[in-house]
């Protein structure tokens, strides 16, 4: 679903790839919706292990810096399918409704909160970094050559750097 979106992936071609038939899809799921949130889950808890197993404020500063950096990375850009699902799923998600929709929008809240290094009250900051993070990614993959996403990750970057400094200055 993140290499070709959830539209352009059938429940076949789901279980085709999990090696099962189309009629067992049912006893694992109501619907494709269901089936949607929980691969957008799955990716989700995939892509902030690291953020969630940090057991100290410096384990966590050190993982948050190594996931910004992994995510503003050209493998990044070039690997849609094992990246972040929130460029590659969230606009389609955007327009359903029900657990796919519920299951966008608690991850958008616990991503933030993760990025905010677990000071619940510093979130505002950490979504505008997390928007600058989704949001570079995506044009870095519209980009024509790996030169011109390059560009677009450096400016990712700079912009990250911004966000921070000035959250730091207002103790973010």
């Amino acid at each position: 679903m993140r290499e070709r979106g959830v539209a352009a992936t059938s429940v076949a071609d789901v279980m085709q790839a999990a090696d099962l038939t189309h009629g067992g899809f049912y006893r694992h799921f109501d619907s494709k919706e269901a089936l949607v949130a929980k691969a957008f889950r799955e990716a989700v808890d995939i892509a902030v292990s690291d953020l969630e197993n940090a057991d100290t404020p410096s384990e966590l500063c050190e993982a948050r810096r190594s996931y910004i950096d992994r995510y503003l990375s050209l493998d990044h850009v070039k690997d849609r399918g094992n990246g972040c699902p929130f460029p590659t799923m969230a606009s389609e998600l955007a327009t359903l409704e029900g657990p796919a929709t519920t299951e966008m929008a608690s991850a958008l809240q616990r991503v933030g909160e993760l990025l905010a290094a677990g000071d619940r009250h510093k979130t505002t900051g950490s979504f505008a970094v997390l928007a600058l993070l989704v949001g570079t990614i995506t044009l870095a993959r519209a980009a024509g050559s790996d030169a011109e996403a390059r560009h677009m990750l450096e400016a990712g970057q700079a912009g990250v750097s911004v966000l921070m400094r000035e959250g730091a200055s207002r103790d973010w």
